[in-house]
């Protein structure tokens, strides 16, 4: 164990983030950097080593929590990321991304702040890559098989490599210009800057697994011809039809999805652009929809110079206790301040938009709206609460409702949906299509990094097994397996 009394004698003490008025103005991540390594060593030894380490069920990879903390406590950073990697591909993007349920299932959280898990992780990681730790793992020998998976984001890139390691000859295909999915093009890059993807790749690449870019599956190649060039195919093209908000109005301009809007800032970073075509600049945003895509479009218009920014969620607002029915370890809907909120902006909660409201060209101007409460589980307009506030840009992040069906992919292949619309899976990943197999979004349906991850992981094991007939390869979920929620 780490530090037999560290849970008792040290505080809760978290990453420091730049200051608002120095991180608006640029697009670097908003912690400072290198603020965590003089206090993580402290932190790693309030891990208690608790014996049933609920902090496991957490966090679908299976992390080693307890085990990487005491590495970092004694500071030993090479075992640390030994331990780390052992069960997950990426822990620099979940370190920086997750909402980190193995907190909410920390033991130690049951009456204190919970151990700063996501912080440690981070540590390792950026340590490990710092001192040389992270190198390529090529396989001692080729299997002769291949394999083509498609989609290129955190699922895909699991599944990939490790198909790689296990000895087959691996083509991921990514209908953008750039690897990543909506790592790369959907996360801002204040949350993650892209380098932590670049050298994750070229990793990958010096161990042997081929890139393809800029090629869409179902319509640049049949889905069907795919499959016979291939041993074996994994889809992980992620839940991408995003939610619409059909109420009159929604026709003008200036209304776009969450991911129309962010790409093209991200485009900006990566110098494709000099400005953005969908800008905040200026502008009063209303972004729709309460959860973490909400807030990176928050943040995005923060940084473009919004004149003012609301963030509109029909659901109530949260608690900032556990509430009740939501018992640990179970992960609770807390109140929650993002970087990108602590930079300003107006949060309207029990809210529904009735109508946009434009001007005579056509550009929306305002936004609608009407209290809600909610009745029998369907939220009803609170009579006398209508309003109306201003709007010239507006994001509609109210999430995902399955994968792309309009290029052809899943028409093409033959593919059986289950009743939620997302691709029909066995208990090894399998489809109704004999060699094809579905990891991440596009079977789960909108999902958490951690599970995107440990799908790419299960789904690999799965292939490897049809290929060669048996399977090292770590499987740590089931298609099956939900998060710990009531």
């Amino acid at each position: 164990m780490a530090d037999p009394k560290g849970f008792l004698t040290t505080g809760r003490e978290v990453a420091k983030t730049r200051p608002v008025e120095e991180r608006v103005r640029d697009w670097n991540e908003v912690y400072v950097p290198g603020s965590l390594l003089p206090i993580i060593s402290k932190q790693a030894g309030r891990c208690m080593d608790c014996g049933i380490p609920f902090c496991h069920n957490g966090c679908p990879l299976g992390n080693l929590i307890p085990e990487w903390n005491d590495y970092a406590y004694r500071e030993d950073w090479t075992a640390a990321s030994e331990r780390l990697h052992a069960t997950n591909n990426f822990p620099e993007f979940t370190g920086r991304l997750c909402p980190a349920p193995c907190e909410s299932a920390c033991v130690l959280g049951i009456n204190q702040p919970p151990v700063t898990i996501k912080n440690v992780e981070v540590t390792i990681i950026d340590k490990a890559w710092d001192s040389g730790d992270v190198t390529p793992q090529p396989p001692e020998r080729l299997s002769g098989k291949t394999v083509a998976v498609i989609g290129s984001g955190p699922a895909g890139l699991a599944a990939a490599q490790q198909l790689t390691r296990a000895g087959h000859t691996v083509a991921v295909y990514e209908r953008a210009d750039r690897i990543g999915g909506l790592l790369r093009y959907g996360i801002p890059e204040f949350k993650m800057e892209k380098r932590h993807i670049n050298r994750r790749i070229e990793q990958m690449r010096a161990e042997g697994t081929k890139f393809r870019t800029e090629v869409e599956i179902g319509r640049d190649i049949d889905a069907a011809k795919l499959r016979k060039r291939y041993d074996a195919v994994v889809i992980a093209a992620g839940a991408t039809t995003s939610r619409d908000l059909k109420v009159p109005g929604r026709e003008l301009n200036g209304i776009h999805f969450a991911m129309e809007y962010l790409p093209l800032a991200n485009k900006v970073q990566e110098g494709d652009l000099t400005v953005s075509p969908i800008t905040a600049e200026g502008k009063h945003v209303v972004v729709i929809g309460g959860g973490d895509t909400g807030a990176d479009c928050v943040g995005t218009a923060h940084r473009q110079g919004a004149a003012s920014v609301t963030q509109l969620e029909i659901m109530g607002k949260p608690g900032d206790e556990r509430n009740p029915n939501q018992p640990w370890p179970t992960f609770p809907m807390l109140y929650k301040v993002t970087s990108a909120h602590e930079e300003g902006g107006e949060r309207l909660y029990s809210v529904s938009t009735t109508h946009f409201e434009g001007d005579e060209d056509g550009n929306v101007q305002w936004l609608h709206l009407v209290e809600v409460e909610f009745k029998d589980g369907r939220p009803e307009p609170k009579p006398g609460t209508e309003r109306k506030i201003p709007a010239q840009l507006v994001t509609l992040a109210m999430g995902f409702t399955g994968t792309d069906q309009e290029n052809g992919l899943v028409e093409q292949f033959g593919l059986e949906l289950d009743a939620r619309g997302n691709i029909a899976r066995d208990a090894d990943f399998a489809t109704n299509v004999p060699g094809v197999y579905v990891a991440g979004d596009a079977g789960r349906g909108q999902s958490l990094i951690v599970w995107a991850i440990a799908e790419g992981r299960s789904a690999a094991r799965g292939v490897d097994r049809y290929l060669a007939g048996a399977s090292a390869l770590p499987a740590p979920i089931k298609p099956t397996d939900r998060a710990l929620t009531v």
